[in-house]
């Protein structure tokens, strides 16, 4: 080859390298950084028209496992933390007038009905480091590996990853996950409130038919097929509560209230009946809709939402009711 040939395939080769290196650079950020966008982590559906003042959000049902999320559990277990489906069972609240708010992300990843605060830093490789952004103060969620960041695999508590987290990777999720999903909920219940003067929110969620050893629960204990909670009466008024309690009865579904299950961060962060600001949150029985292990809908399914549906469409009435 002669050296002018010899030259040009040099520079031919090397700008495929560089070509090839842009590219891959080019991915990677695709990658990273697709899941970190609100519009990709979050659904948000008839907050613009809205006509009532009913919210509801469903922080489990996410089922788009990040790229960096890095466990080394088996996908069928890991799944069992998610609320699947009940995104379904609920959204049809903006098709009414009301609006509806879902996490795309898993709650195993990050969990958005915790405290920002709700993380040990016995969990961080690197727990030694010099910070202060953030006073971490665990609860008996983050000793049960159910905080924030989970740290155990359902339903019996293996450890979820293979090593300890860096600080900078549990910052990551609550910056681009944890945060915007508060501050977009938030930004509904204000406006919800400055337009008609109050909010009622219902934050959503299922259930296990029986308590796992990741329970607070003796495991095994078998749960009620819905699990009503307002923090003890503390976080909406009674009448809210009622109707709802009511209507699932009628349907002769068992109905426990704020046993197991009291509400958590969604529910107490927001709530100040007082202020005509009032949360509840609503637990369903898995059993009742779908095969717990498969994840595949069974044919209680159609039945369940139909009956969810005719709930919202109660609590619309009594809420055009209340407003005369």
């Amino acid at each position: 080859m002669s050296p002018v040939n010899h030259f040009w395939s040099y520079i031919f080769d090397f700008s495929l390298d560089v070509h090839s290196f842009l590219l891959n650079i080019i991915i990677y950020n695709l990658e990273v950084n697709i899941a970190k966008k609100p519009d990709t982590i979050l659904n948000v559906e008839g907050d613009i028209g809205q006509c009532i003042p009913l919210i509801i959000d469903s922080p489990h049902s996410g089922t788009q496992y990040p790229l960096d999320f890095k466990h080394q559990a088996d996908f069928s277990k890991l799944r069992q933390a998610e609320d699947t489906y009940v995104d379904e069972l609920y959204k049809y609240v903006a098709d009414i007038g009301g609006a509806f708010l879902e996490a795309k992300f898993p709650r195993s990843y990050i969990d958005a009905n915790r405290s920002e605060t709700d993380f040990s830093t016995e969990d961080l490789i690197d727990n030694d480091i010099s910070f202060n952004e953030i006073k971490f103060t665990p609860t008996i969620k983050s000793e049960l590996g159910i905080g924030l960041i989970w740290s155990r695999i359902p339903p019996n508590g293996e450890p979820l990853y293979p090593q300890k987290l860096k600080l900078n990777e549990v910052l990551n999720r609550i910056d681009h996950y944890h945060r915007p999903y508060h501050q977009t909920l938030s930004r509904i219940m204000n406006n919800t409130h400055k337009k008609f003067g109050r909010f009622y929110h219902i934050n959503a969620h299922s259930m296990q038919n029986n308590a796992s050893a990741m329970s607070t629960q003796l495991k095994g204990t078998k749960r009620p097929d819905f699990v009503i909670g307002d923090r003890d009466g503390q976080s909406c008024k009674l009448e809210f509560r009622n109707i709802i309690v009511k209507y699932l009865e009628s349907l002769n579904y068992s109905v426990a209230i704020n046993d197991p299950y009291k509400g958590v961060e969604l529910v107490s962060a927001y709530s100040n009946p007082n202020l005509e600001k009032h949360s509840i949150q609503i637990e369903v029985n898995r059993r009742l809709y779908m095969n717990e292990e498969t994840r595949e809908k069974n044919e209680g399914f159609n039945i369940l939402k139909k009956n969810i549906t005719g709930l919202l469409e109660t609590i619309k009435e009594w809420l055009n009711k209340s407003e005369r």
